[in-house]
């Protein structure tokens, strides 16, 4: 038998999040008014950040196995923001509060400043009904 190699290690599924978000918060910076697809591109956004946030709790995991409690406390600190920031944007899609949108966003921009764009790869059928999905998974018809 071979030993079976995963190619999705949880930085490379993080590295994507973190570029799909980055591109959301463009477009959505690029847009005017609130329509269908800016609610999808916030929606898709929280969940990449769910996402992001189940990589971080692999790499902490594995770290904390190997007893790399100091790497892994690193790390945690470094993603702190994570968690308070989905909340927010989470209770504003579900609540309907999409005035603070804007002011949300800016606040996470800083966190994806880093990830270069020079064009968008994001096909729209990526957030294209994101809205509906996040708000049937929680329970809301």
């Amino acid at each position: 038998m071979s030993r079976i190699i995963s190619t999705e290690s949880p930085g490379k599924i993080r590295s994507q999040h973190r570029r799909t978000i980055a591109e959301a918060l463009r477009r959505l910076s690029q847009k005017s008014q609130l329509d269908a697809e800016a609610k999808d591109l916030a929606a898709l956004i929280v969940f990449c950040l769910h996402g992001i946030a189940e990589t971080v709790d692999q790499a902490i995991n594995a770290w904390e196995k190997r007893d790399y409690y100091m790497k892994a406390e690193r790390f945690r600190e470094k993603w702190r923001w994570l968690e308070p920031m989905t909340d927010q944007l989470s209770a504003i899609i579900y609540t309907d509060r999409w005035e603070e949108l804007p002011v949300t966003l800016a606040g996470l921009m800083p966190y994806f400043a880093d990830v270069r764009i020079k064009r968008m790869t994001r096909k729209p059928s990526v957030w294209q009904g994101a809205y509906e999905r996040l708000m049937q998974e929680d329970g809301i018809p």
